[in-house]
């Protein structure tokens, strides 16, 4: 299958400066010997200025090429800046890395040193990856959407669908969802994104319809090179990995499905399942990202009710990470919309249906 991975290059390049490391294919820094993680943007921001030692680069030239060219807030530059320096251990006083030229723009100082290696020499080299660590990489789907996954884990392939709440990098420290992880990690190379419009994914997609989320599920599948693979999917992405199985039944080999449904709460026809449905988009709207707020106490009451203060406290936390207050609510009157039960008759892999 052919991979809609943009990070892929003909060439693979590492770029070093001062004791840092930039891996443009693994989506990797280093400080030193640890890895920071870093948003996408950070990311793509630090490896333009690391590209262009010394060039001044002035803001047109960032928001052309890290937000192609859309309209951002100075205050979405400006967090981006400043979430690069602290990771290469700079700041806006010492100015040793970044340097601000004023009403001009950037110049990054350091010496860049770059590695390149063609990917033929690589590609019959076993894949390293150890269980305690993730690589994270972007893809495109079919609308252009930017798309984050991670892989972790050794063994035969298995694809997590997206679903609400996860953010790739706060997943990895999350009292929540390290757990699973490190489990299915122990067999499996374990492959799983963030949806359009949460975590690193694009934050706002210009649609959120079921065929565009199966077509994300299928962009990470081809960037990560599987072929033929089982599914597990969970809450909303279960008609996502239905509609999937539905449309290419020759690559899925098993689907386990927990907690989801045929149809959103909005197609179900009844009036309580209606009045439902209005409830939740209610209480994200009042309560997204407040802690003890009603969308707090709703989730952990409905889905954790024996979580322990640690988890309910991230999983407040990891609500505004995921996704902003409207993109919480778009996607929940998305998801409440979805409606697969027409597929289900073409869906040939054997399946395992789990509810608590």
């Amino acid at each position: 299958m052919p991979s809609r991975d943009f990070a892929r290059h003909s060439w693979l390049m590492i770029l070093r400066f001062n004791d840092c490391t930039l891996d443009i294919e693994a989506h990797e820094f280093r400080n030193g010997e640890a890895v920071v993680p870093l948003e996408p943007q950070v990311f793509d921001l630090l490896t333009l200025f690391a590209k262009n030692p010394d060039a001044l680069i002035d803001r047109d030239r960032i928001i052309d090429e890290i937000w192609d060219g859309r309209a951002v807030s100075e205050a979405a530059v400006s967090s981006r800046i400043n979430a690069l320096r602290r990771a290469v251990g700079d700041d806006g006083q010492r100015q040793e890395v970044l340097r601000t030229v004023p009403r001009r723009g950037f110049r990054f100082l350091p010496e860049v040193q770059s590695d390149q290696t063609s990917p033929d020499a690589t590609a019959s080299a076993p894949k390293a990856q150890a269980e305690s660590t993730q690589s994270i990489r972007m893809t495109l789907s079919r609308d252009g959407t930017r798309i984050a996954y991670a892989e972790n884990g050794s063994g035969p392939p298995l694809l997590r669908a997206g679903h609400f709440l996860t953010h790739l990098e706060l997943d990895w420290q999350s009292p929540v969802w390290r757990p699973i992880l490190d489990e299915l990690g122990q067999n499996f190379s374990l492959v799983r994104y963030d949806q359009r419009s949460t975590g690193l994914s694009e934050p706002a997609p210009a649609s959120l319809s079921l065929e565009d989320l199966t077509d994300d599920l299928e962009a990470v599948a081809d960037a990560a090179g599987l072929d033929r693979f089982p599914i597990f999917a969970a809450s909303q992405g279960v008609p996502v990995a239905v509609a999937f199985a539905a449309r290419h039944p020759e690559r899925v080999t098993k689907l386990a499905l927990y907690g989801g449904y045929a149809q959103g709460r909005s197609r179900r026809g009844t009036p309580e399942e209606a009045e439902n449905a209005q409830a939740i988009v209610s209480i994200i709207r009042q309560g997204w990202g407040r802690r003890g707020g009603a969308f707090a106490q709703a989730f952990s009451t409905l889905y954790m009710p024996g979580a322990t203060a640690e988890q309910l406290t991230h999983m407040t936390e990891m609500q505004l990470a995921s996704a902003t207050p409207e993109a919480a609510v778009a996607l929940r009157l998305a998801v409440d919309d979805f409606d697969v039960s027409d597929l289900l008759p073409e869906v040939q892999a054997p399946t395992l249906i789990l509810h608590q």
